[in-house]
């Protein structure tokens, strides 16, 4: 393996979300992309050719290009066995949302990295968006006080089309993963602003509506259409998310302190930040209320023509400093995990009548123990008795196919 002075030789998997990490993989960072792969070959060759690099369908031999880490932007449910193979063969590892699938993944996946000793990071690009990173600055600073109550919002709801041209296959993750799994562009924030982590979770479901016909009309889409949680983090303070695919789009964080309220902006430049404190709390030379927009503490220009409001820049950019350094990075595979099995949870719980559920601790070694053969999941092809469906209604059936498969012979998709 080369020298941390060297080039970092980097691997994608996945030529569609992957492709932002591989063109961001560059010398600015110190890094060099070697290799793709991805099972979707005609896309593979063409992104490869364009960027010059190898490729690769079977990841087994991925695996063994000369490389030093590898990005995974594979499927969702997929991000935990690919990890550990990748860990098991000394490479490092960036991983993109969800960390694990299931509890006992989380578990395989923390150990792996234990004994591997290498660089593990969670790509969960929202906390570094632009207001979070401030809010983070400011908090941390001490100016806000304790942290109190929260609220995390990721509402992304898409039309048929592009819904159909990122989800291509009756079975693709997108078409049947329950939204509450896709959790931590909404709860990342809160712990990253606040170093807090999830303790309890009650998680709720609003179930699929078939009168929505763009959502379900025009889609194989079988899952519900959004969920909300309430966390116990482990300060005393609660959290309330919302999530997904429910009109209103919109990414919000909201943090009531001792000593004020920090929000992003709901309307206008929603990279605003906006500041508010009770007369009572105002010390000299603070104003009640102020609404700015911050810069990026680092890497400004950068980020800033990045995607996912500057987020995506800081995933390489914090990946190749963990991997130089040889310190874990913020996002790492505790917190990952952590996020990753609250979603987890929530959907347990809307399936036991949105009770309370502890959320165990895996950075202690004696929590995992219960836990390592818990598979519990929603995942068609895996469905065993007392193992739950996509929707908390059933096995529903796609209602849109008709629509949905001319869209995906129109993006060059050809399966079923």
């Amino acid at each position: 393996m080369k020298s941390t002075k060297s080039a970092i030789r980097v691997g994608v998997v996945g030529v569609g979300r992957g492709q932002g990490f591989a063109r961001g993989a560059g010398p600015h960072l110190g890094m060099e992309l070697v290799a793709l792969c991805d099972t979707w070959e005609e896309r593979l060759l063409k992104v490869g050719k364009e960027l010059g690099v190898s490729t690769y369908t079977d990841y087994e031999k991925f695996l063994e290009h000369e490389m030093d880490a590898v990005i995974l932007a594979n499927y969702f449910h997929e991000h935990a066995p690919f990890a550990i193979k990748a860990l098991g063969a000394g490479l490092h590892v960036m991983s993109e949302t969800s960390a694990c699938f299931t509890l006992g993944e989380g578990v395989a996946l923390i150990e792996a990295v234990e004994k591997s000793k290498k660089t593990y990071m969670f790509a969960e690009n929202y906390p570094y968006m632009l207001f979070n990173q401030e809010m983070r600055r400011l908090y941390q600073a001490g100016t806000m006080g304790e942290f109190q109550y929260g609220e995390g919002e990721y509402v992304h709801p898409m039309g048929a089309d592009d819904a159909n041209r990122i989800s291509c296959g009756v079975n693709h993750w997108r078409n049947w993963l329950p939204y509450m799994y896709y959790n931590t562009h909404a709860l990342a924030p809160v712990m990253f602003v606040t170093d807090t982590w999830p303790v309890k979770v009650n998680g709720f479901v609003m179930a699929a509506d078939e009168r929505d016909m763009v959502h379900y009309g025009k889609t194989a889409h079988r899952q519900d259409i959004n969920w909300a949680m309430m966390l116990r983090m482990d300060n005393g303070a609660m959290v309330r998310l919302i999530g997904l695919a429910m009109r209103g789009h919109g990414n919000w964080y909201r943090f009531h302190c001792m000593r004020g309220l920090m929000e992003n902006l709901r309307t206008g430049n929603r990279n605003m930040v906006r500041v508010w404190r009770e007369p009572f709390d105002m010390k000299k030379g603070e104003l009640q209320e102020t609404i700015y927009v911050p810069n990026f503490p680092a890497g400004h220009e950068a980020a800033a023509r990045s995607g996912h409001g500057g987020g995506d820049y800081f995933m390489n950019h914090h990946f190749a400093e963990a991997i130089r350094s040889g310190k874990p990075p913020y996002l790492d595979v505790y917190r990952g995990v952590a996020m990753s099995i609250a979603g987890i949870l929530a959907y347990r719980s809307a399936h036991h009548n949105s009770n309370t559920v502890d959320i165990p601790d895996f950075r202690d070694k004696s929590q995992r123990k219960q836990y390592v053969n818990d598979h519990w999941n929603p995942d068609p092809a895996r469905h065993k008795k007392g193992y739950p469906r996509p929707s908390v209604l059933g096995d529903l059936k796609p209602k849109g196919l008709t629509y949905a498969r001319k869209c995906w012979r129109e993006a060059g998709y050809q399966g079923e």
